[in-house]
């Protein structure tokens, strides 16, 4: 007789949390995709029978490394670095990198998991992964930033491959950083390939990847308002963050002809009564990316916003909101004010941004909530786009780029409307992103048979 895990939630999140001691943010994400799943699984023998859930939340492997570099005060740094691979059921590990203080082993485990369903809701043949260190470049010089980048590399060259494993860029590590790990890579193997994505127009990247993330999470909401016979325009919208995503998502909420009235970072919030709009976006954009500023400098820019330290954007009045920054910036009691002010669409342009109490809320509001697995899924979509591109040697414009990723987050949400229909009009999309991920990977992991 085959083992089942036919036992119930509070069983399989027990040995989950067993299994991982301290880690959190992994329990989290797990317990977020079971809840669905276990209702989905519980006909479904088969599943049961090849541990399929069980397998999905035990990554293939973790690997953990020693990062030592120097500073520009010749002074020996220690950093740690990780590779998180969850599944590669359905196509090579993909992922971003991530340099930031706050990484640990479980925030990358969750954010491996996420992937995992995220890459699978695409179509496109990704499997999950993810990794970083606890390396902060903020206040670092280019030299530091390099010689941290080629460490981390020389490390990390062997477990990646452009049919293996294929990171991209993530919180801490953008353009200056893909390209330093990039020309590593190439140094170390003197092989050029697609092994990472996010790369610069010079050497393979493609054009839509810098807004694919953001873009793509307006699309999300755009979809979303449509199936409920809305739109953006003349809406107002909040978004948190005010990097890569967050300002991109406004850019596109703004072309759409919404008003977007806050952005953020670690540091506090600005709000804007007269709204973003491009210039004032723009000149964000040059802040954060080229002089690396904060973003309480915007009041000295702009007057009539005001900045608001310490505090999260989440209090002010809104139509739309976008939490665009990071892992559980929004809690419980943020989603039941954003609620009683009346927003009426979330969607998630960070990974996990929303905790599950704040996720609770939206549905049990019955509001148009797009969980991060569907809703910002453009950025790696586009990513597996660029892997094609570099496969093939081939660059394609951005306006057929910009048409794939619009077609990509249309067929995402019909997903999710698929198996998150509960028909009363309500669509939870948690359930049907966690759905249609999960079954993509489930199938082919039993194709595979039992191992």
């Amino acid at each position: 007789m085959a083992v089942s895990d036919h036992v119930d939630l509070e069983t399989f999140i027990k040995g989950v949390e067993k299994r991982n001691p301290g880690q959190n943010e992994f329990v989290q994400a797990v317990t977020e995709v079971a809840q669905d799943i276990f209702e989905f699984i519980a006909d479904k023998e088969e599943y049961h029978e090849a541990q399929i859930l069980r397998r999905i939340a035990e990554p293939d492997r973790v690997v953990s490394f020693r990062v030592c570099w120097e500073d520009d005060n010749h002074n020996v740094r220690v950093q740690r670095g990780w590779r998180v691979q969850n599944n590669n059921a359905i196509g090579p590990y993909k992922g971003g990198i991530r340099f930031h203080p706050s990484v640990t082993e479980s925030v990358l485990k969750f954010l491996a998991f996420e992937q995992t369903f995220k890459n699978s809701l695409t179509g496109l043949p990704m499997g999950g992964g993810k990794g970083g260190a606890n390396f902060n470049p903020r206040g670092k010089s280019d030299g530091e930033v390099m010689r941290f980048c080629q460490s981390f590399m020389t490390e990390l060259y062997r477990h990646i491959g452009p049919d293996t494993d294929v990171p991209a860029g993530d919180i801490g590590v953008g353009a200056r950083e893909i390209g330093y790990m990039f020309g590593q890579y190439k140094r170390i193997t003197g092989r050029w390939e697609g092994v990472l994505t996010g790369k610069g127009m010079e050497y393979g990247g493609s054009q839509m990847r810098p807004e694919a993330t953001g873009y793509g999470a307006v699309y999300f909401m755009q979809n979303m308002l449509k199936h409920k016979k809305d739109g953006i325009d003349g809406k107002t919208a909040v978004i948190s963050g005010s990097g890569n995503v967050a300002t991109h998502a406004a850019e596109q909420i703004t072309k759409q002809g919404g008003k977007v009235l806050t952005l953020s970072d670690s540091g506090g919030f600005i709000h804007d009564p007269d709204g973003i709009d491009q210039d004032k976006i723009d000149w964000i954009k040059d802040l954060k990316t080229n002089r690396r500023g904060r973003i309480s400098e915007y009041t000295d820019e702009f007057t009539g916003a005001s900045y608001h330290e310490g505090e999260r954007p989440w209090g002010v009045k809104c139509d739309l909101a976008l939490p665009c920054a990071t892992q559980n910036e929004l809690n419980g009691d943020e989603a039941r004010t954003l609620v009683d002010n009346g927003v009426i669409a979330v969607s998630e342009g960070a990974n996990m941004p929303t905790t599950l109490e704040g996720v609770h809320i939206f549905h049990d509001a019955k509001i148009m909530y797009g969980p991060g697995k569907a809703a910002n899924a453009g950025g790696v979509a586009v990513s597996g786009l660029e892997m094609s591109q570099n496969a093939e040697r081939i660059s394609w414009n951005h306006e057929r780029l910009g048409t794939m990723l619009t077609e990509l987050m249309e067929g995402i949400h019909d997903k999710c409307v698929k198996y998150g229909d509960q028909g009363d009009g309500y669509v939870d999309y948690v359930k049907g992103a966690n759905i249609a991920g999960f079954k993509k990977v489930a199938d082919a992991m039993l194709a595979y048979g039992v191992v």
